[in-house]
């Protein structure tokens, strides 16, 4: 796996969320606290496959995808009460970030083809 600073990010971004995802009141634990934490654990292997892919652009679009649904789950958390605002904040810049370095990747992978 390329050690580049998306996967440090995005390893920040699930150290910092799966703590806080488990602090959710039981009846949403196993819906939205289970869907962010599926998601972005998905998200982070989908950018492991991608590195190691010969075509990469294929799984940096699904990445991307599952990215926004992460924002999704995100905002309705905050939404929802299930988040603090500034913990919502921090978690936004997070996938903010992440979101950026996954589209450089996009864009220098879409630029070679």
């Amino acid at each position: 796996m390329k050690e580049s600073p998306i996967f440090t990010k995005t390893f920040d971004l699930l150290n910092w969320l799966l703590p806080e995802t488990v602090k959710f009141p039981r009846q949403h634990r196993f819906v939205l606290a289970e869907a962010l934490q599926r998601t972005a654990l998905l998200f982070q292997e989908q950018i492991i496959e991608a590195s190691m892919a010969e075509k990469p652009l294929p799984r940096l679009r699904d990445a991307d995808v599952t990215l926004t649904k992460l924002r999704t789950y995100l905002r309705l958390s905050r939404e929802q009460g299930l988040l603090k605002f500034n913990q919502y904040e921090h978690g936004s810049r997070l996938v903010d970030e992440v979101g950026r370095l996954l589209g450089g990747w996009i864009k220098s992978v879409d630029g070679k083809r």
